[in-house]
């Protein structure tokens, strides 16, 4: 009836099983690349794709993409206060 076409490599669009990588980091790290590139940002990686979703997923994969972690501080344990009797 129709031709068959060959399965896609959908590669590029899987995360990493990386147990010391966080799937959540990862996925907010290639959304700010995205609008990076999106913003006008020149890839990194020659790549066929025109789509800033799919080129920042495979630059991040790679380890392309510097980042570093931000967050709040956890204050140092303080010593409990004695009660006043």
């Amino acid at each position: 009836m129709g031709e068959s076409k060959p399965p896609r490599n959908n590669a590029h669009c899987t995360i990493p099983d990386d147990p010391e990588q966080s799937t959540y980091r990862f996925i907010i790290v290639a959304a700010k690349r995205a609008r990076q590139l999106q913003g006008g940002a020149r890839p990194v990686l020659p790549t066929s794709s025109k789509k800033p979703t799919i080129i920042a997923t495979e630059e991040v994969r790679r380890g392309l993409v510097k980042y570093s972690l931000t967050g709040p501080v956890t204050p140092p344990e303080l010593p409990a206060e004695e009660p006043v009797l």
